[in-house]
């Protein structure tokens, strides 16, 4: 009867001893994968921050750049319309602001007449994007003038006016604020480019 106790006791005492041992092994895999998660969030924290460094960086790269063009007269405060595409050269939403600065400062100009109920003008739209992105040229400034559609104001009527603009996607093309080229046809990017170039 005594050795039965002693076994049954034995087995007790060894049981809790399994029990504990379980007990702290479970502690300390819950205490690593805890520490585990704290490091892979300190290191998703550094790779945040070097992120936001980055973006810093690159914030303070776009505004030296832009800094640059103000200082060389065609940057982006000087001209008040929306900048459709290009750097170097600029295509704008037309004003006649911008406009009559743009004639004062001898730059070649290209208008383009454009209506936004026009497919064809729709379709060109990417074509004169595309040339005034790869232009380098900042003596070349060009304007999308409103016509005959419900953005037109009284400025962009008077412009279509002065060089006798009967259709939608007209291009006239400016050098010295004289007229060197008008045209009524679509264009794709390498007609501009090749227009361009030639005056």
């Amino acid at each position: 009867m005594n050795m039965n106790r002693y076994i049954v006791g034995a087995s007790f005492v060894l049981f809790v001893a399994l029990l504990l041992g379980c007990t702290k092994n479970i502690d300390s895999g819950i205490n690593a994968d805890k520490e585990s998660m704290e490091k892979q969030s300190m290191e998703h924290d550094s790779m945040g921050m070097a992120k936001e460094e980055h973006k810093t960086m690159d914030d303070k790269m776009m505004k030296d750049k832009s800094s640059m063009g103000k200082e060389s007269g065609m940057g982006e405060s000087g001209f008040k319309g929306e900048v459709l595409a290009g750097s170097s050269s600029k295509y704008l939403e037309f004003s006649k602001a911008d406009y009559e600065r743009a004639l004062n400062e001898k730059e070649i100009i290209v208008l383009y007449f454009y209506a936004n109920w026009c497919p064809l003008c729709k379709k060109e739209q990417p074509e004169i994007f595309g040339a005034f992105d790869q232009l380098g040229n900042p003596a070349v400034i060009g304007f999308r003038v409103n016509y005959k559609d419900s953005d037109t104001d009284t400025d962009e009527e008077a412009m279509a006016e002065k060089f006798g603009v009967a259709y939608q996607h007209t291009k006239v093309i400016l050098k010295n604020g004289q007229k060197v080229l008008k045209a009524p046809d679509s264009w794709d990017k390498q007609r501009y480019l090749t227009e361009l170039a030639k005056v």
